[in-house]
């Protein structure tokens, strides 16, 4: 279950909801995380749709990352007067 709080903001995961179909589901999303008008766009999506690393996968998916150092902040000079970034 994904919300979106304003219209052009992304979509964030809420939580989950269980039921019998898809409008069943729709409807529980909207009773459960929108009833207090904290949404303005929904997204629910079935569970068996999520697609995810494995973690025994971890160390090799993300590992082609370290080779490339202009990809980490550290490779980069903040220039006088910035404080934070």
């Amino acid at each position: 279950m994904f919300i979106q709080s304003k219209k052009g903001l992304p979509f964030k995961h809420v939580g989950s909801v269980h039921a019998f179909d898809k409008e069943m589901a729709v409807q529980n999303a909207r009773d459960l995380y929108t009833r207090r008008g904290e949404g303005k766009g929904m997204w629910v999506v079935p569970a068996s749709s999520i697609v995810a690393v494995d973690p025994s996968d971890n160390q090799s998916f993300f590992e082609p990352a370290d080779d490339k150092v202009y990809r980490h902040p550290t490779f980069y000079e903040l220039p006088d007067g910035i404080k934070n970034m």
